[in-house]
């Protein structure tokens, strides 16, 4: 992508707090096959930011100052707590994070503006008492500089290394020389202690004290961070002001990613270039005005199709979609994964159940993506072809076998058989035998599953339609055996002694209907 200059004075407010707007009436979302997106709860006026906790609360600040709990799918009725903010433009409480070890200290840090002349944004911590903050039990972590008369551009992510330190994202303040002066925190990706002191092994460890806190700058809006789990990657969502959007690799410590003096990608080799960046223009599904969150997907669990895994989601605020890019390619390709999000959609995060979440503040909502598997259709239907014996009531017996061919094994109890008869002959199928002498084989008796198989109809005795009993199934890359018995009931003159219902391969759809499931049937037997 090319260069783009971007000069000092002619500062466009471009970024969340003069989007905060309807952006047009709503539209069906549309997700690939398989996704939905189904709410959570509603009742969360302006939305920042969100966090999950070990026992499966979500904590939501609203830019009001009320930090607010879902539980159990709920919206409890009675905020954490309230905060006295300076809510105007894009400030107010707008960043959360807990504690690594907050199931035993009950630690919760707010990112919140203070009111004043002039102004300033603060993290403290507060300390859990149940659903609810414990009285007086905040602690002033650190006060960032004053804030001029702007009101946006504030950052406000906060999420905790695999390395204990904490990582903050503030924004310039609409001052973009800010973002290069390493003696204020504005402008910067800060790594600090629980206490708000600076690390010793941070990339600038002399100077001024907001220098020592420095570890990586030259960005402009950082709204939100992600941190990889089991890597510990940093990525920075950082807000572009007329071109770009950026997505910025901040694992190194020092880094310098061009603000003011760049936006998107620049041929100064100062400047570190982000993993990936996208357009405002044209508008339309990857491009777009704000980026607004973030998220590896990397879960401990999830039932999403195994081809996510190790993306990176991210969404945009006025473009109301979410896309993800490959990190497992260089450089970094991007796919289409949501479209028409309810409307300034912010905050992407990955569920620890495995789904993705995220915030509308149009909608005043919560959202969760889930992913509901396609029951495969397994259910082959195999038709014999006419058959001749030499009198009424000649019997042959002969075997089904059905194959998994895809390499994953069938869902209990979801795969059914239809066997049909010719006119003039009958079948049978006897539940309880585990072998059977194939009429004509070579390898007799042969070993049949018929006691996993529950009859489900059977038509004129011609037709007899199974399914597999609950708990039972088709390992990957297995087969079942099936044993029937076929009957002649009407004499044909000039019949032949035998019919030769050797079936080696179903794929030119002779015999099994339906050859886009991934069980196929062949009738393995001679008669």
């Amino acid at each position: 992508m090319p260069k783009s200059a971007v000069g000092t004075g002619n500062l466009l407010l471009l970024a969340l707090g003069s989007l905060l707007m309807s952006m047009g009436a709503a539209q069906a979302q549309t997700y690939p096959a398989s996704f939905t997106q189904v709410q959570v709860t509603n009742g969360l006026s302006g939305p920042t930011a969100m966090v999950f906790a070990p026992d499966g609360r979500i904590f939501v600040t609203l830019q009001s100052g009320d930090l607010r709990v879902i539980k159990n799918g709920a919206l409890l009725p009675t905020p954490f707590v309230h905060l006295t903010v300076d809510d105007n433009g894009e400030r107010g409480l707008i960043g959360v994070v807990l504690d690594p070890a907050f199931s035993t200290n009950h630690y919760i840090y707010l990112y919140h503006t203070v009111p004043g002349t002039p102004a300033h944004n603060r993290i403290s911590r507060y300390t859990a008492n149940g659903d609810v903050v414990l009285a007086n039990s905040e602690v002033v972590i650190l006060d960032l500089d004053p804030l001029s008369s702007a009101t946006n551009h504030n950052g406000g992510a906060m999420v905790f290394g695999p390395d204990g330190k904490l990582y903050v994202g503030v924004g310039e303040n609409a001052n973009g020389p800010n973002a290069q002066n390493l003696d204020t925190h504005l402008g910067k990706i800060l790594r600090i202690n629980a206490d708000g002191s600076a690390p010793a092994d941070n990339p600038f460890p002399s100077g001024t004290e907001q220098r020592k806190r420095v570890w990586a700058y030259g960005l402009r809006n950082p709204y939100t961070l992600a941190i990889q789990p089991g890597t510990g990657r940093i990525f920075v969502n950082d807000v572009g002001q007329s071109t770009w959007e950026e997505i910025n690799d901040a694992t190194t410590g020092g880094l310098n990613f061009g603000w003011p003096t760049a936006e998107g990608t620049s041929n100064n080799v100062a400047f570190t270039n982000p993993v990936y960046s996208y357009p405002h223009t044209p508008t339309g599904d990857g491009n777009g005005c704000a980026i607004t969150g973030g998220t590896f997907f990397n879960p401990t669990t999830t039932n999403y199709p195994s081809s996510f895994i190790g993306k990176y989601f991210f969404q945009d605020l006025c473009g109301s979609w979410i896309n993800n890019i490959n990190l497992s390619v260089n450089p970094a390709t991007r796919s289409s994964f949501a479209t028409s999000l309810p409307g300034n959609s912010l905050a992407i995060s990955t569920g620890l159940d495995g789904n993705l979440y995220y915030l509308s503040r149009d909608a005043s909502a919560l959202y969760k993506i889930i992913y509901t598997p396609t029951t495969p259709d397994l259910t082959p239907s195999l038709v014999l072809p006419q058959a001749s014996f030499s009198a009424s009531g000649s019997v042959g017996n002969f075997v089904v076998s059905l194959f998994e061919v895809n390499g994953h094994p069938t869902s209990p109890a979801s795969v059914s058989i239809t066997v049909t008869a010719p006119l003039g002959y009958t079948l049978a199928f006897a539940p309880s035998i585990t072998s059977i002498n194939v009429s004509g084989g070579t390898s007799n008796p042969v070993t049949v599953s018929n006691a996993n198989w529950t009859v489900t109809s059977t038509i004129d005795n011609r037709q007899i339609s199974l399914v597999l009993k609950a708990g039972q199934l088709i390992g990957a890359g297995g087969m079942a055996n099936l044993g029937f018995s076929i009957t002649r009931t009407n004499a044909n003159s000039g019949s032949t002694t035998s019919i030769n219902v050797n079936v080696t391969n179903d794929a030119s759809n002779g015999y099994d209907s339906n050859i886009t499931n991934n069980i196929y049937a062949r009738i393995i037997s001679a008669l």
